[in-house]
């Protein structure tokens, strides 16, 4: 089963992670809210509430080395395709991201910009620095170089790679993440094994999937199902980049 796609983008660099395997069913007796329901089902039909929701926030981090190392990322988001939270990679500074209807707004520390200057020579990063470093930013979401960025804040997007697939996960005990009541899935593929928790009050959403690989480890929960993504035009100064870099 083909569980979930998690992604963080920020200027080009991009780390998405999607959960592949499966295990075969375990024989525990079925018990509480989903008594009867297979791992596999019970995988299924949080995959579809998942993929239902109007809006969500994920946050966690995810191992990507192609991205620069370990991605964390805390970020509210809708199918309006607005989105509001931060991004760091490698753990080397961090990026504020807005998103709200055709605007995308940035701000990034002196860390952050510099690690990802590192390629760029002093002179050059110091000016990106001078310029960049602790002040918001604008450009529009419809330009060719915010189009990832976009797509990223789009909710259809960032879930559309999940997909209900006849899952065999084996359904294991219940538990609870940030005090939510949440039965626990196991699926394995080779040596990598993947935990997901599934809500067991109200809509059976995905609370939280731990990815126990050795390539891309990762730990990502899923909150604020339905609630409004905080995302408002920072009030004061903002720098319109697509005017200063025209």
């Amino acid at each position: 089963m083909r569980r979930t796609a998690l992604a963080a983008l920020c200027i080009a660099a991009a780390a998405t992670v999607t959960l592949t395997g499966c295990l075969p069913g375990g024989d525990d007796k079925p018990k509480g809210p989903f008594a009867g329901l297979s791992g596999g089902e019970i995988a299924d039909k949080a995959v579809k509430a998942t993929s239902n929701a109007t809006s969500l926030r994920m946050k966690g981090e995810i191992q990507d080395d192609s991205a620069g190392g370990k991605v964390e990322i805390d970020m509210a988001m809708n199918k309006k395709g607005d989105c509001a939270g931060t991004m760091s990679i490698g753990g080397q500074g961090k990026a504020e991201l807005i998103k709200s209807g055709d605007t995308i707004y940035m701000k990034y520390d002196e860390a952050f910009l510099r690690a990802q200057s590192k390629d760029s020579s002093k002179e050059e990063t110091d000016m990106v620095v001078d310029m960049l470093a602790g002040k918001w930013t604008k450009t529009s979401a419809t330009a060719e170089d915010s189009k990832d960025i976009a797509s990223f804040c789009d909710l259809d997007t960032v879930l559309s790679d999940v997909e209900d697939t006849n899952s065999d996960a084996e359904r294991g005990k219940t538990t609870t993440v940030d005090g939510t009541s949440a039965i626990t899935l196991t699926e394995r593929d080779g040596k990598d094994r993947y935990t997901l928790y599934v809500a067991t009050e109200g809509k059976p959403y995905l609370l939280r999937v731990v990815s126990k690989s050795a390539d891309e480890p990762g730990d990502i929960t899923f909150t604020d199902y339905e609630k409004p993504v905080p995302a408002e035009a920072p009030k004061g100064d903002v720098l319109d980049l697509d005017k200063e870099l025209s």
